[in-house]
């Protein structure tokens, strides 16, 4: 059924909900393809990162012409960082939007795993929204994972809403967290489904490594900033939603979070839930949790089905365009956390690339809430590469978050607060109180050699620490001109 060159739109975000079985499928129909010397490539959007299965599979038999929004696969990664695989890399509020413009052409395949389905066309999602919402009616047709694994009666968690676009646009009705205002599942014309296959498979989510000495302090270095801010009246006492990303820091600052005395009973409103969240749900210390995904480890998301009852008046699942919605962030007043690859001194962000070159997993959702938060947080070890490299430098080699949207910067060293501060003040903020002390000196250093203009940049030494790693392999001991 699936051709050479046309797109396919996969639901899903992250691991949770992607399919897993056709998409070998169409790999094994690509590798044959191309042993008989025939062309076989394929537009492929999702709504964020996938499993193996998906995007693993489709990389190694490079089925995969250009992808978007958002990836996190080392085979299809190095793909794009070959050019082998052209890549967009694009805010995930912004896909659902973008494939309805028509930018991507015209979706051949919506290809979604559901929980329930039925012969009317009404199609029940699983652990993951997406964008499948938008694939399923735009799309000519319609592949169909059924997934036992998943429990039908998960009817009911998901709120699939799709604003319509300008200049027909009105306000996305949501102004708590806790809020309802779409249907439970996706309604299709019966005849645009070509086909179900039946599964029984767990989802390709990784569980996280436990927390050790620096993400546990950065965890706690975030909570106990946030809990004096509401301490000191800047915070409502009542608190704000939370936003947080994905990874093992995220999960050590959620937890953290829960733990700290000083931070009341909370809600999220975020893209993905992670076990933490699910942890906090349970003791009450997290009211509601308004997600895109249930990006659990394999035996929580068990556990959250067998608790399916006690969760369903405390999670919601929404599509990625109302989960990231930036007029939703901002009337909401969310408190955001996500991780950086490397700052700089006057707070702009990378946090896509590596030494400016190389993709590493794309924008995802950080800047939908970075740029629209009530205070935006940023979170990175001090050092990374057993402190060859400082993750805090003179300039980011790759912008992805500006000073003008960076708030708050945590290290386990030390919060900096940005917040009405000169790029003078800014960069002696971040240098005592985030920077690594063997990395101090070099950074006093820079700002010594660059003590002209409103910022304190030099283009011959901007640089600098990442071409002494690129050359010796070590960041340290730079000779600044």
């Amino acid at each position: 059924m699936v051709q050479n060159q046309q797109t396919i739109g996969f639901g899903g975000f992250t691991a949770a909900g992607a399919c897993k079985v056709i998409p070998l499928a169409i790999a094994a129909k690509a590798k044959a393809e191309h042993a008989a010397n025939r062309p076989f490539k394929l537009g492929v959007i999702t709504g964020a990162s996938t499993g193996k299965s998906l995007d693993g599979a489709l990389a190694e038999a490079e089925a995969i012409a250009w992808r978007t929004p958002y990836q996190s696969d080392k085979i299809l990664r190095k793909s794009i960082n070959e050019g082998k695989t052209q890549f967009f890399d694009l805010h995930l509020s912004a896909v659902q939007p973008t494939v309805r413009s028509g930018v991507f052409g015209n979706v051949d395949w919506a290809i979604i795993e559901a929980s329930h389905v039925t012969a009317q066309g009404e199609i029940v999602l699983t652990a993951a929204v997406g964008a499948a919402n938008t694939f399923a009616r735009l799309a000519d047709k319609i592949l169909i994972e059924l997934n036992a694994h998943h429990p039908g009666e998960l009817m009911g968690f998901h709120d699939l809403y799709e604003p319509a676009d300008p200049p027909y646009r009105r306000a996305i009705p949501i102004y708590s967290p806790t809020d309802r205002i779409g249907a439970s599942f996706i309604k299709v014309d019966p005849a645009k489904i070509a086909g179900v296959v039946r599964t029984d498979l767990p989802d390709e989510s990784g569980g996280f490594a436990a927390s050790d000495a620096t993400t546990t302090q950065i965890g706690e270095n975030v909570a106990n900033f946030l809990a004096n801010e509401i301490k000191i009246g800047r915070l409502p006492k009542s608190f704000l939603p939370l936003q947080s990303g994905v990874g093992n820091i995220a999960n050590a600052v959620i937890g953290a979070l829960g733990s700290n005395e000083g931070i009341p009973p909370f809600m999220m409103y975020t893209e993905v839930l992670q076990d933490s969240v699910i942890d906090l749900l349970q003791t009450g210390k997290c009211s509601f949790a308004s997600s895109c995904s249930l990006t659990l480890s394999p035996d929580r998301l068990i556990e959250f089905y067998r608790e399916l009852e006690y969760f369903r008046s405390r999670v919601v699942l929404r599509p990625q365009e109302i989960s990231n919605s930036p007029e939703i962030v901002r009337r909401l007043g969310l408190i955001t956390i996500n991780t950086a690859i490397e700052v700089d001194l006057f707070g702009n962000v990378n946090s896509t690339h590596v030494m400016g070159r190389d993709l590493m997993n794309g924008i995802g959702g950080s800047g939908d809430f970075t740029r629209n938060a009530h205070v935006s947080i940023y979170t990175c070890p001090s050092i990374a590469k057993g402190g060859k490299i400082s993750t805090i430098v003179p300039f980011v080699t790759h912008l992805d978050h500006s000073e003008h949207s960076v708030q708050v910067v945590v290290t386990e060293q030390g919060v900096a607060d940005l917040r009405g501060k000169s790029p003078h003040d800014r960069a002696e903020l971040m240098i005592n109180n985030c920077v690594h002390p063997e990395y101090r000196e070099e950074l006093r250093g820079y700002l010594r050699a660059s003590s002209k203009g409103h910022v304190q940049q030099t283009l011959h030494n901007a640089f600098g620490m990442h071409l002494a790693f690129l050359e010796r392999g070590d960041m340290r001991n730079v000779e600044w001109k």
